[in-house]
């Protein structure tokens, strides 16, 4: 996690003069995002676990054996991210835009980590990691490819929620580390739900937008 931290703040802190922002105040943001986003993940990861946690209270910060849910950190990753921009007038859209093709290569490199550590198992010693891991590189290229071919701002960010959730909803079939809590879906594929026709519904709404502009402006 820390080598994909390392990498992805390098490759924004380089692209960032592309979008026209600051780039100290971008690493700033990366490492409150990474602060805010690992205390999310386990915040999640206890609630889901309560029971466990309110008997074993020494474990609430060992992560040594994983314990971290994407989604609470995604969230609250993107919570501190929303602050932070507004109070430095960095513009919320056009910053998603230069980051979330780094973040999904940040994960890439956190999924080998889970693979060596253990954890986010799948069924019948099934390297769901590695193949997640995959993935996330495939997505990496398809939006740092993108990137530099977007029509509007907040394009990236949407393309980057729209494939990671598509993504994270197929392989949880796959890991048999999380529970199924509703019509056999985990809660992270409820999330990814939501998320991606979330993601879907803007991301149209922002294209049919651009389209009418385009025209108008022809």
């Amino acid at each position: 996690m820390a080598l994909g931290f390392a990498a992805a703040a390098f490759l924004v802190y380089r692209r960032a003069s592309n979008f026209g922002i600051d780039r100290d105040n971008v690493i700033d943001l990366i490492v409150l995002m990474l602060v805010a986003g690992v205390i999310g993940a386990r915040l999640l990861y206890v609630l889901l676990n309560l029971g466990y946690y309110r008997d074993n209270i020494h474990e609430l910060i060992n992560l040594s054996r994983g314990g971290l849910v994407w989604y609470g950190g995604f969230f609250a990753a993107l919570g501190s991210a929303i602050v932070y921009i507004n109070r430095k007038k960095m513009g919320f859209l056009n910053t998603m835009d230069l980051i979330t093709p780094y973040i999904a290569l940040a994960q890439a490199f956190g999924r080998v980590g889970c693979f060596l550590n253990g954890c986010c198992y799948g069924f019948n010693g099934t390297p769901i990691q590695l193949y997640s891991s995959f993935f996330l590189v495939l997505i990496f290229i398809l939006l740092r490819y993108w990137q530099d071919r977007r029509r509007f701002k907040g394009e990236i960010a949407l393309g980057y929620c729209i494939l990671y959730s598509f993504k994270r909803f197929g392989v949880e079939f796959f890991r048999a580390d999380n529970p199924r809590i509703i019509l056999g879906l985990t809660i992270s594929q409820v999330i990814s739900l939501f998320v991606f026709i979330a993601a879907v519904v803007i991301f149209t709404k922002k294209v049919i937008e651009w389209k009418e502009k385009d025209t108008a402006s022809k």
